[in-house]
């Protein structure tokens, strides 16, 4: 009888730690099943990364290209227009007939007073458009300050790359990317490299709400967008 109550324990106790060893068992195979989810995770935003770093290179790749046939082209067209700014000679000028009649009379030698009224008329008339000049460039200055370009690294989306390809497209306001239409964005990805990114990642939603100065709004609807830069 003390036999089998001895093996009934023992059976019992064994039931309980194989029971102890299975729990712990089955809790580190959990952990082991959400580790292998973050790392999938965590290899899929590395591989959307790689993706998006493998366009912005292209982009680049393509930028360097075109400033360097710009540069290639722009000593020509310096030397163009320096040679359309040279000045004619002096011999080519008119002369004016007043003082051409007076330098073919005898007289004219003892007069010096006349060449000397003749010679300040061209003067004036010289000076004449500079002080109009005046006028243009206090003109222009507004013209420039009702321009000013925008931070378009706030918008999600907008990294340095980008900034400046948009840029070269002539968009520095968030008012140019809110008033974009559908051939705008088709235009834009193509010389992003991006299909479809800019839906995706709504630019224009995000352009509208900073020109219209809604900066509580903003960071309510895109909470992770940077307010310096973003990548």
């Amino acid at each position: 009888m003390s036999t089998f109550f001895y093996m009934l324990l023992a059976f019992v106790v064994g039931i309980l730690v194989g029971w102890f060893i299975w729990g712990r068992l089955r809790g580190e195979l959990d952990s082991l099943r959400g580790d292998l989810d973050r790392t999938r995770s965590e290899r899929d935003r590395l591989r959307a990364d790689n993706d998006r770093l493998k366009g912005e290179l292209d982009a680049c790749g393509r930028a360097r290209a075109d400033l360097e046939s710009r540069l290639r082209n722009a000593p020509a067209a310096k030397a163009g227009a320096d040679k359309a700014a040279t000045p004619a000679p002096a011999a080519l000028i008119s002369t004016p007939a007043s003082a051409t009649s007076a330098a073919a009379k005898p007289a004219a030698a003892k007069k010096p007073a006349a060449t000397k009224t003749a010679a300040a008329k061209p003067a004036a008339k010289a000076a004449a458009p500079k002080k109009a000049a005046a006028p243009a460039k206090k003109a222009a200055a507004p013209k420039a300050a009702a321009t000013k370009a925008d931070n378009l690294r706030r918008l999600i989306g907008i990294g340095p790359v980008n900034e400046r390809l948009l840029k070269g497209q002539g968009v520095t306001t968030y008012a140019q990317i809110a008033a974009w239409t559908d051939a705008d964005v088709k235009r834009i990805e193509e010389v992003l490299n991006f299909d479809g990114r800019i839906a995706r990642e709504k630019w224009i939603e995000q352009a509208k709400l900073l020109a219209a100065g809604d900066e509580a709004e903003f960071g309510r609807q895109f909470p992770t967008a940077g307010t310096a830069s973003n990548t």
